[in-house]
């Protein structure tokens, strides 16, 4: 049985990652990707940052801040990462595993939906704004980049953090949209048990049949893999 096409490897970064060391990572992965390459899902917290994806106006971060800024590739708007907030990144080969980037969407949509389910809490998606709402606020967002059939960037989820930072831009490009997060609904639970929900919610609705955890080791400065396994 080849496992690559059955298998999500989980590989957990821990917190206060750099966005832009990330996405340098993810989009090497993606680019020396071969056929029996893994499909992986990166678990981060990143260091505070605001992110504008390729179609996104910087006038949606709507004054000057001390707060890091970064141009991503990924789809969409304008967001905030920051700690507490729980990143997925969705390396997969949606081609080999039979998957077009609508039903990604709609399959990353619906597990995050099913695990909020789990925890008392019901969220939704709506038609043209990607992402998944409680009582019409965010509280989690999509961004995606398919190349040469794999996706990279994925989903964040608002767990326990500072919500704030999101007061200064229209988030994902809705000006006086508002967010929320678990904790502001009652909901006590770590970024790991949460991911560890989510993950399985991913494996499910995804369609893929085990799930792996693995370690990588890297040195950021130097943007290099240090121990693979």
């Amino acid at each position: 049985m080849d496992l690559s096409k059955s298998t999500l490897r989980v590989r957990d970064f821990g917190d206060a990652i750099p966005y832009n060391w990330c996405q340098a990572l993810m989009r090497d992965y993606t680019n020396s990707r071969h056929s029996d390459s893994s499909d992986e899902i990166w678990l981060v917290q990143h260091a505070p940052v605001y992110t504008l994806g390729q179609a996104a106006d910087p006038a949606h971060i709507l004054a000057p801040t001390d707060t890091e800024v970064a141009q991503s590739d990924r789809g969409g708007q304008v967001t905030y990462h920051g700690p507490g907030q729980l990143v997925m990144y969705l390396l997969l080969d949606i081609r080999r595993h039979g998957l077009n980037i609508k039903q990604l969407v709609c399959g990353i949509e619906q597990a995050i939906i099913q695990r909020l389910k789990q925890s008392g809490v019901e969220g939704i998606r709506r038609e043209g704004a990607p992402g998944v709402y409680v009582d019409g606020k965010k509280i989690a967002a999509l961004g995606l980049r398919v190349r040469k059939g794999c996706s990279y960037h994925g989903l964040s989820l608002n767990v326990d953090m500072d919500l704030s930072p999101f007061s200064h831009i229209n988030p994902c490009g809705y000006a006086g949209l508002e967010v929320t997060q678990l904790k502001d609904l009652g909901i006590d639970e770590g970024i790991d048990e949460v991911a560890k929900g989510l993950l399985y919610c991913l494996q499910q609705s995804l369609g893929y049949n085990n799930i792996v955890k693995a370690r990588k080791v890297y040195d950021i400065k130097e943007l290099q893999v240090i121990h693979v396994s």
